[in-house]
């Protein structure tokens, strides 16, 4: 039948036939790009923590370009302090010339995407002076990163007018020559776009946060999001969630023990699992092969220890006679009372991050997981906050949950006379009164005030051992520093 065909016509259903062939691979091509979902991986541990991904691109992640060039586009919505970019919210580079800071993932799912991980939140610096390089501890609460500021700007910029393609895209080739013409199509005609509008949603989904205090460096609102997630009318609930980020060492030793502040889940893989979806990844998303390195490496991790120079060693073996006796029931492992939840009748610290965790949440909490090969069971209300072990306690200031008091020195003394307002989120770590500095110019000019009197921020409670004698406090902060 060909044979009867003209030449012209044979030449044009040879170029019909070609475009055919060409138009279904371009199609399988997109197909199986638009399924590609693969990590950064990294093969050791330490690297696998503090920049591989769990997963959390797939419900909040940032196209990775974007992402790089928004705080050269919009540093006006950045806050005022020392550092570059992203470091002016208390994120940590290892190095001026890293592109990318501890806790910040890569993912192509299937455009390059920056997500968030564990480091994240549990990643801390102390300078030891004001003029000493930042030493940077994995496995401590990120007391200097701002969670809240980093949504605020992510927000804030989104809703600038200039969040568009004809300013980004120049940005975005500045930091990548590689920049190509089909990438350039891609990011101005979908992904610009679609990036700019996710955002601005997730401004209206997050708004129920502007009607509450704000949280500050080093803290978080754990629950309260998850009640969105769930459909929970934000604007019938004002309770306050806030609590200071936790240390991640050493959690073998807290299987079984009541985990999260107020002892709310026994569990700590669902506690683990919890943590990540707070980070943004979804039941779907959730790289659980990823996390299960991390959730083996922590097990085991030890808490630094306190520089031994500046012990008293004869003070701290008097001291620890002084905590066996006003605080080993409460936090010593194996004491009964550890990992226990303490009623807060009795303990007397402020009752709002308990109260936000409600019934209703609780339940819809343990539906989580269904269809998986996981699912939480564990999560239950409490009537007050569990005590800890104390490894690393050194590192974990400011105290208590909500991170109300800045010293463990301040700790020991009776409530009344504790600082109402001092400032967090200042590196230079204070060795005489185990905590950071937390009050002077310098930490009025680089930290964020807190103030005690603000709702969810009270400094009351807690006190054990605000009867002892000066020397048995000195002594007992220096066994302290052992722990």
């Amino acid at each position: 039948m060909l044979a009867k065909l003209s030449r012209g016509k044979r030449i044009a259903l040879a170029i019909v036939a070609a475009a055919v062939v060409v138009a279904a691979a371009i199609g399988i091509y997109v197909f199986v790009w638009f399924q590609r979902n693969v990590p950064e991986t990294h093969s050791g541990i330490v690297d696998h923590f503090k920049y591989g991904s769990i997963g959390a691109e797939g419900r909040s992640g940032v196209p990775y370009w974007v992402w790089r060039v928004l705080p050269d586009v919009f540093p006006e919505y950045l806050p005022d302090r020392p550092g570059n970019g992203y470091a002016r919210l208390g994120f940590i580079y290892e190095s001026p010339t890293d592109e990318r800071p501890i806790g910040a993932s890569y993912r192509e799912d299937p455009l390059p995407t920056q997500g968030l991980n564990c480091a994240l939140c549990h990643t801390g610096v102390l300078r030891e002076s004001p003029d000493a390089p930042p030493q940077i501890i994995l496995g401590m609460p990120a007391h200097q990163f701002n969670l809240q500021g980093y949504l605020n700007f992510l927000f804030a910029s989104a809703a600038d007018p200039r969040f568009n393609a004809d300013v980004l895209i120049p940005a975005i080739k500045k930091a990548n020559p590689e920049f190509s013409w089909l990438d350039n199509l891609l990011y101005r005609q979908f992904i610009i776009p679609r990036t700019r509008d996710g955002l601005l949603q997730e401004a209206t989904n997050f708004s129920w946060m502007a009607r509450r205090p704000p949280l500050g460096p080093g803290r978080v609102d754990t629950f309260n999001p998850y009640k969105r997630l769930f459909g929970f009318d934000m604007d019938a609930d004002d309770t306050i969630g806030t609590a200071d980020l936790p240390s991640l060492w050493e959690q073998r030793m807290r299987i079984g023990m009541w985990l999260h502040w107020d002892g709310n889940n026994n569990s700590v893989e669902e506690r683990n699992k919890s943590a990540a979806i707070g980070a943004g990844a979804s039941p779907e998303s959730l790289d659980l092969p990823a996390m299960a390195r991390i959730e083996e490496w922590i097990l085991d991790l030890p808490a630094p220890q306190f520089p031994a120079s500046r012990i008293d060693q004869a003070k701290a073996q008097a001291g620890e006679k002084v905590y066996q006796a006003h605080c080993a029931s409460c936090h010593a492992v194996p004491s009964p009372g550890v990992g226990q939840v303490v009623n807060i009748t009795a303990l007397g610290t402020d009752p709002e991050r308990m109260k936000s965790f409600t019934p209703e949440l609780a339940e819809k909490m343990n539906t989580l997981g269904t269809g998986y090969p996981w699912r939480f069971t564990h999560f239950r209300t409490t009537d007050g906050y569990a005590s800890m072990p104390l490894d690393g306690v050194w590192l974990r200031a400011p105290y208590l949950h909500n991170g109300s008091v800045p010293t463990l020195r301040d700790l020991l003394k009776p409530p009344e006379q504790r600082p109402t307002v001092f400032y967090r989120g200042y590196t230079v770590y204070d060795f005489a009164n185990v905590g950071f500095v937390s009050s002077g110019p310098e930490a009025e000019r680089l930290g964020w005030k807190y103030d005690t009197i603000v709702k969810g921020n009270s400094n009351q409670g807690h006190v054990y051992g605000t009867t002892l004698s000066s020397e048995e406090i000195d002594t007992l902060l220096e066994y302290l520093k052992t722990e």
